[in-house]
């Protein structure tokens, strides 16, 4: 396949550093990731490889104006991300920045990959979603935050939090205390992602009200779910 060559111009404004990385580092990590060849000298950068590729790139750059554009700067991870995207085809580079929620310290939890981001949109239109994936991908951490964030705007009355109590030898009947004292190992991970998006008072407070109810699933058969995320 004959290759293609093109030439982008950094736009008037827009620091060069800003679009290339500290220490040219968003170029070399674009350069390991495709099929081309990328100099850049001044507010001038030249792309040449296979013409998918330069394409690619070409629609890399444009993404990455408009971030410099707007103050942003692109991070080594924010490279593979968007590239993902573009391949992809199915989403602009920008979705990445959707918020999912904005958590009580002022942090922004949003998708950072593009599995991600389809999780994040399968449960925003669909009723029930299922998410299989390895531990540590964000399966309950985003799932949590889309709850969170349909609390906080009033589109459900209550948050019911279950999983599976699976133990590993050992018995509940002989663990002390309540039955949530005993389930309460199993849900710490509902419990960490929660109290990482909700001031700890008010979701102690909400809790008590029952607004937010945590449960095993094998207590949830034959509830009635009407106005609730779970």
């Amino acid at each position: 396949m004959e290759a293609s060559k093109i030439r982008l111009t950094v736009p008037e404004g827009i620091d060069p550093s800003r679009v290339l990385g500290a220490g040219d580092g968003v170029l070399r990590t674009l350069e390991g990731l495709v099929r081309a060849h990328v100099v850049a000298r001044g507010d001038s950068i030249a792309v040449g490889g296979d013409p998918d590729e330069v394409e690619l790139v070409a629609r890399f750059f444009e993404h990455a104006f408009r971030e410099a554009a707007a103050g942003r700067t692109l991070s080594a991870d924010d490279v593979s991300r968007c590239l993902a995207v573009l391949r992809d085809g199915e989403h602009e580079a920008t979705s990445l920045r959707d918020d999912v929620l904005l958590s009580y310290r002022g942090r922004a939890i949003r998708p950072k990959t593009l599995g991600q981001k389809r999780y994040v949109d399968a449960i925003r239109t669909h009723t029930i979603t299922f998410g299989l994936g390895p531990a540590g991908t964000g399966k309950t951490y985003l799932a949590m935050a889309l709850a969170v964030a349909a609390l906080k705007r009033h589109e459900v009355g209550r948050l019911i939090l279950t999983r599976p109590v699976v133990e590993a030898g050992e018995n509940l009947g002989f663990l002390p205390g309540t039955l949530e004292e005993k389930i309460d190992p199993y849900m710490r991970p509902l419990y960490d992602a929660l109290f990482d998006m909700m001031d700890r008072e008010r979701t102690d407070e909400l809790m008590e009200r029952g607004v937010i109810e945590i449960a095993p699933l094998a207590y949830m058969r034959g509830r009635t779910l009407s106005d609730a995320f779970v």
